[in-house]
């Protein structure tokens, strides 16, 4: 079960990086290889440089990004950087001058690239340090006396692990322009052999996201779901642990203290807010000021939710971080749906908030003597 948790934690698990975890993951591997590739439908790269498990999710989500990226422009330099690696040599050296200049030409006539912008050679510096953090280039020599700007120059060296960076496809890309075709193209390929796509898009989902939604009784998901969740819960246990929670319209992995990846909730003030928040709306709910849809979501307005936070604030704001006690509503309601939305608790759609059964999964309150307490510190 740890090997299994080890591979989804890790992009990759590099030799040259840590000789150990990779020893260990190697003789490992045939313990959860086949969880890996009937069940979930990943690919396997297990080689003398690197173990990879090639983990597609069923769906795109917004979370599912690079996190050290902040634009699109991030995107493109990054693509036109993995371009430029393919032609070079392992352990081959090359200039960031050299570099700046090829990504000018691979660059033209799909990104405007101007080096005098500052933006634009932060995207730069971004995408560079991601290169080295995921270990696909190594500084070689630096200029010391530039003081890091970005003007110095500096000598990289190709490691030969951007060959593995992106998935390998059995089609050509050249006419796909947005995530979701990828995701048609996949579809399109598991209707040869419908059962066994279901099973993979099924335990994707529950593995590399916090729900697994359907809306139809006779959705083919929930169905299978339904029938086979025993033995669902049984290879997830087995190789990644946890729970499998199955409601009328939704299902949820929920995960043992010792998860893999990151969890919710976690100790940070945002996540400790969100708990509170979801408590509030549990409560209308059973109070019955609040109504389940058909598919167990909750339709409310804008302003309902805002009331939400209001309340939310009045009653703990004590108890908060000093960022949360003094940002202002609009910033507060921006962090708490956009966090909610990465955890798929709820959805946005032209003015209207739809609360999703992952918001009640878990709910967060106060001891009962904690504010009393304070008043007595205070």
């Amino acid at each position: 079960m740890e090997t299994a948790k080890v591979f989804m934690e890790n992009y990759w698990i590099d030799k040259k990086r840590n000789k150990e975890l990779y020893t260990k993951a190697r003789r490992d591997l045939p313990k959860c290889q086949k969880f890996f590739r009937e069940q979930l439908g990943w690919s396997v790269i297990n080689n003398e440089r690197i173990i990879k498990i090639e983990k597609i999710p069923a769906r795109a989500e917004a979370y599912m990004g690079i996190t050290d990226f902040t634009e699109t422009r991030d995107y493109c330099l990054f693509c036109a950087v993995l371009t430029f690696l393919e032609d070079k040599e392992e352990q081959e050296q090359f200039l960031l001058s050299e570099l700046v200049d090829m990504l000018e030409l691979q660059l033209k006539g799909v990104l405007e690239v101007d080096w005098t912008s500052f933006t634009q050679r932060k995207s730069l510096v971004r995408v560079l340090q991601f290169c080295e953090s995921m270990g696909l280039i190594e500084v070689y020599e630096r200029n010391k006396e530039s003081g890091g700007r970005m003007g110095e120059e500096i000598l990289y060296e190709n490691t030969g692990l951007s060959r593995y960076m992106a998935v390998n496809l059995a089609y050509s890309i050249s006419e796909v322009s947005s995530y979701r075709d990828f995701e048609e193209r996949q579809t399109e390929e598991g209707e040869a052999d419908r059962g066994h796509y279901r099973i993979n898009r099924v335990y994707r989902q529950l593995a590399a996201a916090p729900a697994l939604y359907w809306k139809q009784n006779d959705d083919p998901d929930g169905i299978y779901l339904k029938n086979q969740r025993q033995w669902i819960q049984k290879n997830f246990h087995d190789y990644l642990g946890g729970q499998l929670h199955v409601h009328k319209n939704a299902a949820f992995l929920v995960m043992d203290e010792e998860c893999f990846g990151e969890g919710h909730p976690r100790e940070a003030m945002l996540p400790e807010l969100v708990l509170l928040v979801c408590r509030i709306c549990k409560e209308r709910l059973e109070a019955g000021v609040w109504k389940r849809r058909a598919d167990e979501s909750i339709a409310v307005s804008r302003e309902e939710f805002e009331a939400v936070l209001k309340e939310c604030r009045e009653k703990y704001q004590s108890a908060w971080s000093k960022e949360y006690r003094e940002m202002d509503d609009g910033k507060l309601l921006q962090a708490v749906t956009s966090y909610m939305q990465a955890w798929m608790m709820l959805d946005i759609n032209e003015g209207e908030i739809f609360i999703r059964p992952a918001a009640g999964k878990s709910i967060g309150s106060y001891p009962a003597d904690f504010f009393a307490k304070e008043k007595k510190n205070e």
